[in-house]
């Protein structure tokens, strides 16, 4: 079915830039669709993908635009430690070999034959938890675009004295690469037990951080990425986003 919605905004802004906002598609997206001739303003088909949609105009995707749009999908995978997220080195095993009808909790088929299932972020390979892959360029400018503020929550084990001190410094004070950190939220649960909520992600930031105060981290979980929670799903298994999940998501 056709999406059809009227431009209210107070001027004209670009329409690859007002579908991103909206949570349509990704710019990217928006352009492609405007070069094979699936968007139209007022029943007239848009050519120019730098064309602006003025306010009180109304912007159509037709059947196939709205088709290839729903193709996109998300999925969370509960990654155990020895995987990696990404493309990996000739001796590293990518994280997406486990995305299969096996290790499926809701009965998907197999997707690891399909190779073009990127990580949205990542999880280190001595890390577990919760890791998305996606199809859907909203949903990863949602959760890694430079504008991206979703909170990810981890649970950490250390070694060595957890005190009030270094608490303070983990919290506030610490920089990576000559860049100051951003305010985290660091919580003692047990006497070597850590809850860290990051909005940020820098490289093996958790274990730097914790490195810089006299802690090694032995184990680090990572169990929310804004309103998607990784929950009871087991260690190894993954599942597809709910459309509920995706709309709290690009929220």
């Amino acid at each position: 079915m056709a999406w059809t919605r009227t431009y209210d905004g107070p001027e004209p802004v670009r329409i690859n830039k007002w579908l991103g906002q909206s949570g349509v598609c990704s710019r990217r997206e928006a352009d492609g669709l405007i070069a094979e001739g699936l968007v139209s303003i007022d029943g007239a088909t848009v050519t120019d993908a730098g064309r602006k949609i003025a306010p009180g105009e109304t912007l159509t995707l037709n059947d196939a635009a709205t088709r290839a749009l729903d193709a996109g999908f998300t999925l969370m995978l509960h990654k155990p430690v020895g995987y990696v997220s990404g493309q990996p080195e000739p001796d590293k095993i990518p994280a997406v070999r486990l995305l299969t009808a096996v290790n499926a909790q809701d009965g998907s088929a197999d997707i690891a034959a399909d190779a073009s299932v990127p990580p949205i972020g990542r999880l280190d390979e001595d890390s577990r938890g919760l890791l998305l892959f996606s199809t859907d360029g909203v949903v990863a400018k949602a959760v890694i675009g430079p504008e991206s503020d979703l909170p990810k929550e981890y649970l950490v084990r250390v070694a060595g004295d957890v005190t009030d001190a270094k608490l303070a410094l983990l919290r506030r004070g610490l920089s990576l690469d000559g860049r100051m950190l951003r305010p985290a939220e660091v919580t003692q649960l047990k006497p070597r037990r850590l809850r860290f909520i990051l909005r940020e992600g820098r490289n093996r930031q958790i274990r730097r951080m914790c490195e810089l105060v006299g802690l090694e981290v032995t184990d680090l979980k990572r169990i929310r990425i804004g309103p998607v929670g990784l929950g009871d799903l087991p260690e190894g298994q993954w599942r597809m986003l709910t459309p509920d999940e995706r709309a709290k998501l690009i929220g």
